[in-house]
């Protein structure tokens, strides 16, 4: 149905917000895609800007997702009862696409993990508490953030079919973990060879 479409578009425009660019030219007049791993997400604005520039991205990213959910929920309410979960998922599907490939950024964003999370807690709290402590737990053991983010991306359908949220929403979590495992072939290159970095809350000069 259309509905689906126009949420899509929704949740494009806001995940189109690159939060990370802007974070980074307001703290040090630099464009984040120019240092680190270039990547515009949390973890490279760790790495560049230190933790709490970090923490501000990954909120606001987070937040991207979540508003857009609620966005086109409450436009189509006729949907469904409460807060309907298809127009909402589909507003956060089109959030990540936006975050990955903003297209007046040139289509290089980030890698949607951030906005993933958000979806899953308006969603349902049940598999957002799963992910999240799968995900807090991957990063615990192994302090590699890509790992961390490929294990809870690989949860997704899985998630969503146990808690019985529909064959749609599960195909759309499949989507998501596709989409997680693309954005992150690179790091999947360096964790098999052993080169990828592993997370630092200290801050690496920006040069």
């Amino acid at each position: 149905m259309a509905y689906r479409l126009i949420s899509l578009l929704i949740g494009y425009a806001f995940g189109c917000i690159p939060t990370a660019y802007i974070v980074g030219y307001l703290k040090e007049r630099i464009d984040i895609r120019e240092h680190g791993s270039g990547n515009m997400g949390t973890t490279n604005t760790i790495r560049v800007l230190g933790f709490s520039m970090g923490a501000i991205v990954f909120a606001c990213d987070f937040l991207k997702s979540f508003l857009a959910f609620v966005t086109a929920a409450n436009i189509f309410r006729a949907y469904g009862g409460g807060i309907p979960p298809l127009p909402g998922l589909y507003a956060g599907l089109g959030a990540v696409l936006g975050h990955n490939f903003p297209f007046f950024m040139k289509f290089k964003g980030g890698r949607g993990i951030a906005s993933t999370l958000g979806i899953l807690l308006v969603l349902d709290w049940r598999a957002a508490l799963v992910a999240y402590l799968v995900m807090a737990l991957v990063i615990f053991i192994s302090r590699y953030m890509s790992l961390a983010s490929l294990v809870m991306a690989l949860t997704l359908p899985f998630l969503f079919g146990f808690f019985g949220l529909g064959m749609e929403v599960t195909i759309i979590g499949a989507a998501l973990t596709a989409m997680a495992f693309l954005r992150h072939r690179d790091n999947i290159g360096r964790l098999v060879k052993g080169t990828e970095p592993k997370l630092s809350f200290k801050k690496k000069k920006a040069s």
